[in-house]
């Protein structure tokens, strides 16, 4: 099973970071690669939502729902999907201080059959998703350095 990890420093405190990446609901707002993110149960640190993400190099786009474990006082979250178009996708989140800013990492190992696809389209795959996680800490990171980030808690 394919795992990418994806590392970015941010200049703000962890706790800034921390508030944009816990606020998925506005992921469509910055991050093209996400058509809608609803939420559809909380419950204490347990957050459950339904995502469409977009595949433009296969024209194709993705369903799954998400179970978000969070944990603020650690600032780390455990995340997974429980249904949808992965048959795996589960990873972790963490947001550490790190030289005045904030060392976010995002962990994800992740599995998705499609039909007739071989060894070289996987690792086409794996490059994608491995891009997308990267451009995703990097969008966090120019909302929060702008100032445009989300509500504290």
């Amino acid at each position: 099973m394919p795992n990418v990890e994806s590392v970015i420093h941010i200049a703000a405190p962890p706790d800034a970071v921390y508030a944009v990446a816990k606020d998925v609901e506005k992921f469509p707002e910055f991050l093209p690669d996400v058509e809608s993110v609803k939420i559809i149960e909380r419950n204490g640190p347990r957050v459950v939502s339904e995502w469409v993400g977009v595949v433009r190099e296969f024209n194709r786009t993705i369903r799954w729902t998400e179970q978000d474990d969070w944990d603020d006082a650690a600032r780390r979250c455990l995340f997974r999907a429980t249904k949808g178009d992965w048959d795996r996708y589960q990873g972790e989140w963490t947001f550490d201080p790190e030289d005045s800013g904030t060392r976010v990492r995002l962990a994800l190992d992740f599995e998705i059959n499609v039909p007739l696809i071989g060894p070289l389209i996987r690792r086409v795959l794996a490059k994608l998703v491995k891009n997308n996680c990267d451009r995703m800490l990097a969008a966090i990171r120019g909302r929060v350095e702008s100032g445009a980030g989300g509500d504290q808690g």
